[in-house]
């Protein structure tokens, strides 16, 4: 579950003239509490001090249109905690002097959204004011909640701003997505922290130039967001804290800069050697693959370790591990697929630190897996045919026999049903002319492909050889 309000958002609190279930958010024109955590000091105030998504605000691109005057469209904002989802949405309010209402999806049900609309269409026939709908979570509504939110979305009650973290392909109702615009944002990039820290340093509302800061803890705060600019500038605060007020009785840094070691002491953690643009990111990710395809568990989880301690994208470990579940394990275990899809999904759901236990573990049965190639060289056999124009037609009995004139082009006809056999397998021609005969996949002896590597050759032989009649 994700709890980002958004990039640098402002916890939403209670206002007196919100509607039950609603949130009041600062809007950019609003001013900043000075008391306000850094994070939320430094949140955008305009479009232009949005970093990394240039996709949805460079010149043209929709967000821009839309501020720039477009024509209103409701829009679901789809990406990764931390990403400014909900920053983008008061930017929006904000820039086209929309009255701006939030409900988050965990918290808000019919009722909530029915008066928010209702409250909308009121402020409508007053005072032509239209109301950007900001809805948190929004994957977390069930059908019924999505639909209530069609009729109002239809006629432009409300122009939706919909977050989800989820492919809202998957999360989202038809009807509610065929009306708004689906725009993805970008993970942050570490060049992306960077400028935002030194922002923060910089800027007024942050620590308007009262510390500096060394090279290396600069780069140890990125890493310590992982892309999250939220926990960067969070950590930021913590060390100039210590730096500008020391709390173990000792004196201000006489030269007012953060160093690593002041780092370190704000999180409680030892920097690791490690450059996640460098040649250790590479090294390291190689061992700990490496590892795994070795089955020593022990060296895989050391390296795991590594790369969580040095703020390593937890995304791009459970990438590699999804990878390599195919790639050297395979059929062999068929569940480690499995295994390592469900890692990913935990590290989308929960987050560091608690993904590391669901990493581990899928790091853990990766490497005493019985492994095997044998699905890669499968796949990539097959495609280097493909690439060598072994393509032939498609044989008539399997080409698609449900439009009109199919049957009399022959399409179809002649299909051999394999479950009308007492075998379940049917002898008949199923790849083009070209590769009849061609084997691809080669199973090991090794965990679940050895009862494989017993069962295609008689899979094959009965294909390719054995007569077939319906019982």
């Amino acid at each position: 579950m994700s709890n980002d309000p958004g990039l640098f958002a402002e916890p939403a609190t209670d206002s007196g003239g919100a509607t039950s279930g609603a949130r009041a958010t600062r809007l950019p024109t609003d001013p900043v509490d000075p008391n306000a955590p850094l994070a939320v000091r430094m949140r955008p105030a305009t479009l232009d001090e949005v970093l990394g998504q240039d996709h949805l605000l460079g010149p043209g691109a929709p967000l821009r249109r839309l501020v720039q005057g477009g024509a209103p469209a409701s829009m679901l904002l789809y990406g990764p905690p931390g990403t400014g989802k909900t920053t983008l949405a008061t930017l929006v309010a904000g820039a086209t002097g929309r009255r701006f209402a939030q409900l988050s999806a965990l918290n808000a049900g019919v009722k909530e959204v029915r008066a928010v609309i209702a409250e909308a269409r009121d402020s409508l026939r007053r005072t032509g004011e239209q109301t950007v709908l900001f809805i948190d979570e929004v994957h977390r509504f069930s059908k019924t909640q999505q639909d209530s939110l069609l009729g109002a979305v239809e006629d432009r009650t409300v122009i939706l701003i919909g977050a989800t973290t989820e492919n809202p392909y998957f999360s989202v109702v038809s009807p509610l997505l065929s009306r708004s615009l689906v725009l993805q944002l970008r993970p942050l990039g570490d060049a992306d922290v960077e400028a935002l820290i030194d922002r923060a340093l910089a800027d007024p509302r942050g620590l308007a130039g009262k510390v500096g800061i060394a090279d290396d803890a600069k780069a140890h705060l990125v890493a310590l967001g992982g892309g999250d600019a939220r926990r960067s500038l969070t950590a930021l605060e913590a060390a100039a804290d210590s730096v500008l007020d020391p709390r173990d009785g000792a004196a201000p840094a006489d030269d007012g800069i953060i160093d690593l070691a002041a780092v370190e002491r704000a999180v409680d953690r030892a920097a690791v050697r490690y450059d996640r643009d460098g040649d250790q990111h590479y090294d390291v990710i190689s061992a700990f693959i490496k590892s795994i395809r070795g089955s020593d568990v022990d060296a895989a989880l050391h390296y795991l370790a590594r790369m969580i301690e040095a703020g390593e994208d937890p995304r791009f470990i459970a990438r590699r591990l999804m990878v390599h579940a195919s790639e050297d394990i395979g059929m062999a275990d068929p569940t480690a697929i499995q295994v390592a899809v469900a890692a990913a999904q935990v590290v989308q759901l929960v987050g560091l630190p608690e993904a590391r236990i669901g990493l581990a573990q899928a790091t853990i049965h990766l490497a005493t897996a019985p492994k095997s190639n044998a699905v890669v060289a499968a796949i990539d056999a097959a495609m280097a045919d493909v690439r060598a124009g072994k393509a032939g037609l498609v044989p008539p009995p399997l080409r698609d026999g449900h439009y009109p004139g199919a049957a009399k082009l022959g399409n179809a006809q002649r299909y051999v049903y394999p479950h009308d056999l007492a075998e379940g397998v049917a002898r008949q021609q199923y790849p083009p002319d070209e590769l009849v005969g061609t084997d691809y996949y080669t199973p090991t002896g090794r965990g679940a492909e050895r009862g494989l590597s017993e069962r295609l050759p008689k899979l094959r032989k009965a294909i390719r050889e054995r007569p077939s009649s319906p019982e």
